[in-house]
């Protein structure tokens, strides 16, 4: 079965084809097909993004396409930056921009009260349009400052409970075996397991 994976993110596809990677599933990116469009994420859901983002590639490629839309909830900022999370700095910003303006934001709020979560949300989309989606979380809370330089996003300031080392601290085994990309994915393998597609 050949699936296209609908980002541009590098870090994130990488990521993706690590969980996703099977016998049976021959993983294509958008550099295989350049002419596709840029799929602007303007819903206001993580489910909406990523239904949105497989649709269009899998009309595009004529291809089932996998997409993902994740993000980082904040309990004491009452979800904040969810679906913004790769922009919350700005349109433009940098990871490095985004980790320090909710580190900025988070300031004065003291160890206990600094929980959050991960969330993704994979979607599986056919060329038809018709698509399923699946979702991972993974519980933790934001540390005081970055550390680790594995992973990307705001993986150096979150601590995924039970750990006391971030997600850029830990090696891509440890992060893959725990995180809410896993989680979503993992149920994404069991799916198309059932359905007999990653025999196709």
């Amino acid at each position: 079965m050949k699936i296209v994976l609908a980002t541009r993110n590098k870090k994130k596809a990488d990521e993706i084809e690590r969980i996703l990677s099977s016998p049976h599933i021959k993983l294509l990116t958008l550099d295989d097909f350049p002419d596709c469009p840029e799929v602007i994420e303007d819903r206001d859901t993580f489910e909406g993004n990523a239904v949105k983002k497989a649709i269009a590639i899998a009309h595009c490629t004529n291809h089932t396409a996998v997409a993902d839309d994740s993000g980082l909830e904040v309990e004491a900022l009452g979800g904040v930056p969810g679906i913004f999370s790769a922009r919350y700095a700005g349109n433009n910003a940098s990871d490095a921009e985004n980790v320090e303006k909710l580190l900025n934001e988070l300031r004065h709020v003291p160890d206990e009260l600094r929980k959050a979560r991960f969330v993704c949300c994979i979607a599986l989309a056919y060329p038809e349009g018709r698509h399923v989606t699946f979702f991972g979380f993974v519980e933790g809370k934001i540390g005081f400052f970055p550390k680790g330089n594995k992973g990307f996003g705001y993986d150096p300031i979150f601590y995924p409970k039970g750990f006391d080392l971030t997600f850029a601290e830990m090696t891509p085994d440890e992060k893959d075996s725990i995180s809410h990309r896993n989680k979503a994915i993992e149920k994404l393998k069991k799916y198309l397991q059932i359905t007999g597609d990653n025999n196709t």
